[in-house]
């Protein structure tokens, strides 16, 4: 066996030998015909761990024959971007690879930022977090390419690590392995599109087989044992966290319950049970609202339950909840009405607040004008209670309508309500 790990020798070493990431660097791309033609643009590549971003750094610069140098923004300083900066004034370019360039700070940046403008240095970095929300804008307009990197695909993991199983010089070739197709294909399955968990898993498997007559033996108990290791990707608070939640949420809005489910356990394998709750609350009245007006409750109930239990019993309360307001009648009229309302303030849409409105608690109140007001309980209209005809908006919007009923489970009751007030109100 090698000393370096089976990833880092599997690098590509050219744009050619890149598995998968067809859409951003395959043959017929723009990017790869410059790339070809000789011409690096700088670039910004975006995506989870483990998809492809420092690989395809090191084929760009094995195609393109710049001279290269990675850094690292979490732990580089001043000296090693000056560095890199006398390196570009010595050759006329470098290609400089920056990894977590998210993490860039302003000394980095006021150092390196006029030669990457000029030309002299071409920058790729790279990122697991969205570059419109965290990396800085200087950095971005100076980048012509921002890539966002997919998740691999089960059959680029096969065919990656199948190379990993021929090549004698850098990969597992010249070792005896007995490893089927089928065991190929699970471990591709098991290790969720990342490559770089691929190829270790590939190698640790190996490693953990029995020997015969100086040939590995591949078990599938082995194979399960690695995979149950490998764990969910992503991170708290990462980017790939929120895009978790809105998946969550979107989901549940779309009534699928087996997608909820999926992307709740997702969340609550990274273990952020406090985001989970706030945002399954938001869920309950945004949009499911006045369909169904318990399921607020409910769902409250079930964070309370959760935040009490904690992981991972608390699984079990929100998985109800979930269930519930998937499977529940939904409407997101209550959230619109507010959101229309506050759009109105903010275009300057606002009037005097009706005289027989204001507080008339004080003395002094009548000779200000205030009063007038009819209490609607006197006035008793049918089995809904009391109701009084008087205006409640200003003058100014007195034709507003904010509210605009969803006619979907409770809230037809409320929709007829709603529009038999208006009727009243016309007469």
């Amino acid at each position: 066996m090698h000393n370096e790990p089976l990833a880092y020798r599997m690098r590509p070493r050219t744009i050619d030998e890149v598995v998968g990431q067809k859409d951003v660097i395959g043959p017929s791309t723009a990017l790869y015909k410059m790339i070809k033609s000789g011409h690096v643009p700088s670039m910004l590549l975006y995506g989870d761990p483990g998809i492809g971003k420092t690989s395809i750094a090191h084929a760009i610069a094995g195609t393109s024959n710049l001279p290269f140098i990675a850094l690292n923004a979490t732990t580089s300083g001043k000296k090693d971007v000056e560095s890199v900066v006398t390196e570009a004034r010595m050759t006329g370019k470098v290609l400089l690879f920056l990894d977590e360039i998210h993490r860039f700070n302003k000394l980095q940046q006021d150092a390196l930022l006029p030669h990457v403008e000029s030309g002299s240095i071409v920058l790729i970095g790279a990122t697991t977090e969205n570059p419109f929300h965290d990396v800085n804008p200087a950095i971005r307009s100076r980048c012509g390419e921002i890539k966002q990197l997919k998740r691999l695909t089960q059959d680029d993991i096969i065919e990656l690590l199948e190379k990993a199983l021929s090549d004698e010089k850098r990969g597992l070739g010249r070792e005896k392995i007995r490893i089927t197709k089928e065991q190929v294909a699970r471990i591709a399955e098991g290790t969720n599109g990342d490559a770089r968990k691929a190829l270790t898993m590939l190698e640790s498997i190996v490693i953990a087989s029995d020997e015969e007559d100086g040939e590995y033996l591949v078990d599938d108990a082995i194979i399960e044992q690695m995979i149950k290791r490998v764990g969910v990707f992503g991170d708290k608070r990462g980017s790939h966290f929120f895009n978790l939640l809105s998946a969550l949420q979107k989901s549940v809005r779309g009534s699928d319950v087996n997608a909820a489910m999926y992307y709740l356990a997702h969340l609550l394998e990274n273990g952020d049970l406090t985001a989970v709750t706030r945002r399954l609350l938001v869920m309950a009245y945004e949009d499911i609202g006045l369909a169904n007006p318990a399921v607020g409750g409910h769902v409250l109930a079930a964070c309370q339950s959760a935040d009490r239990l904690g992981l991972p019993e608390a699984r079990i309360p929100l998985a109800q909840a979930v269930a519930e307001m998937c499977l529940s009648e939904k409407s997101n009229s209550a959230y619109r009405a507010i959101d229309a309302a506050t759009a109105a303030i903010n275009k300057g849409q606002v009037g005097d607040i009706p005289a027989h409105l204001r507080d008339t608690h004080y003395a002094g109140s009548a000779e200000l004008g205030h009063g007038g007001y009819k209490y609607p309980h006197d006035t008793p209209i049918g089995s809904f209670g009391g109701w009084a005809d008087q205006d409640y908006l200003p003058k100014e919007l007195k034709k507003a309508e904010f509210y605009k009923p969803v006619v979907a489970g409770e809230e037809k009751k409320f929709a007829g309500i709603y529009e038999k007030l208006k009727d009243f109100r016309k007469k």
